[in-house]
């Protein structure tokens, strides 16, 4: 439980906590990883059989991480320490692990079974927050999961331990939910959630630490973080297909609604392009950064990419720019410097000059991704 100045609940949440497991013949402890409370929520913790963690680096994930590390048990519950969750429900957690599963998610949504008792959620939260979150969740990463922001979840220590969380604040809980649904996809990590009740906060000192706008954003920006596929590569495709779709209409001319469409329609594709395959390179170089440093497991493809292959793509495609580019230079060498065919010559250079930045975007990119794919290696240390 992370605990920070819940001297008003965290006496009731430790003695549930304990009776649940007393009468339901498990055999636990509860810790309470304490982020720097000044109201004795400590010896009211201990009073009721805790065991306390002093945490001080600040953060609800921070507490948390430090917490499951002091714990002893291969299974861990988390859950708040504000009375929120009914920690009597602790023992269905335990069975849905036993049969299992390395990660349980517990849901207060109506359409996983769970139930939002009145005044234990704002609207905002309840209605848009959590349902928009979630749905997010399931699309981006496939996981099966209704309630991504519940806070009570049970897992194996095993489990954690192979998912490196590092968000200290809010997003914790989010990131545990996305990393092991990356986990589920690849290496077949089972995930399960069972229904729970939501109370109101019992706390009467302070209202909760979650804010509505900031957390909100930090997780959708974790999202953001952990699916390259989305941030970057969906959003390329489609800025090159609408480039391309530019140069289909542009090059032979096509006439929509009464307009010619012309050189003016090929700079403006040719920017959606250079957008679009800017775009799909970050893709590249995000999906090898997040493998490599664990945040995701590796792409297997990606780690058959050599740099030599985007070397030589670059090249290339600089190559075809400049013989474009250098074929309009030749024939305005030949007219003597002078006045060129404005829309005939735009033709070239437009796609020449497009051509010319792909290719560098792309050396660049592929010397970046080398750099990114340099093995770790242990420093040898001098014989002394």
């Amino acid at each position: 439980m992370p605990c920070l100045n819940e001297a008003d609940t965290v006496g009731i949440c430790v003695e549930k906590a304990v009776r649940a497991m007393r009468d339901a013949g498990i055999n636990g402890e509860v810790v309470v990883a304490d982020n720097g409370s000044t109201d004795g929520s400590q010896e009211l913790a201990r009073e009721q059989g805790a065991r306390i963690v002093d945490v001080a680096e600040r953060g609800y994930g921070a507490a948390l991480m430090h917490g499951i590390e002091a714990s002893d048990g291969k299974y861990v519950l988390m859950g708040d320490a504000d009375d929120s969750y009914d920690f009597l429900e602790l023992p269905k957690f335990v069975d849905r692990l036993r049969e299992g599963h390395d990660l349980v998610q517990g849901c207060r949504l109506p359409r996983g079974g769970g139930k939002v008792l009145p005044g234990a959620m704002p609207f905002l939260h309840r209605w848009f927050g959590n349902p928009v979150l979630s749905a997010l969740v399931r699309l981006m990463f496939r996981i099966p999961i209704n309630d991504v922001y519940c806070g009570m979840r049970g897992f194996t220590r095993k489990h954690y331990d192979q998912l490196d969380l590092r968000s200290p604040g809010m997003e914790f809980a989010t990131e545990m939910i996305i990393k092991s649904g990356l986990h589920r996809n690849s290496h077949g990590t089972s995930m399960s959630q069972v229904p729970i009740t939501l109370h109101p906060d019992g706390r009467q000192q302070h209202g909760p630490h979650l804010r509505t706008f900031r957390d909100g954003w930090r997780t959708l920006r974790l999202f953001l973080v952990f699916s390259p596929k989305w941030t970057f590569f969906r959003p390329g495709m489609v800025l090159l297909a609408i480039g391309v779709i530019g140069y289909a209409m542009a090059l032979p001319q096509v006439h929509l609604f009464g307009a010619a469409l012309d050189v003016h329609t090929l700079l403006v594709a040719s920017l959606f392009i250079l957008m679009g395959w800017q775009c799909i390179l970050l893709a590249t170089l995000a999906r090898i950064f997040t493998g490599r440093e664990g945040m995701m497991p590796p792409h297997e493809k990606l780690e058959h990419v050599t740099v030599e292959r985007g070397l030589l793509f670059g090249i290339v495609s600089s190559v075809a720019g400049a013989a474009m580019v250098a074929t309009i230079v030749y024939q305005w060498w030949q007219s003597g410097f002078g006045a060129l065919d404005y829309p005939e010559t735009m033709r070239w250079v437009v796609p020449g000059v497009t051509l010319l930045a792909i290719g560098f975007q792309t050396a660049m990119a592929s010397l970046m991704a080398g750099v990114l794919m340099m093995q770790r290696s242990r420093r040898i240390r001098p014989i002394e």
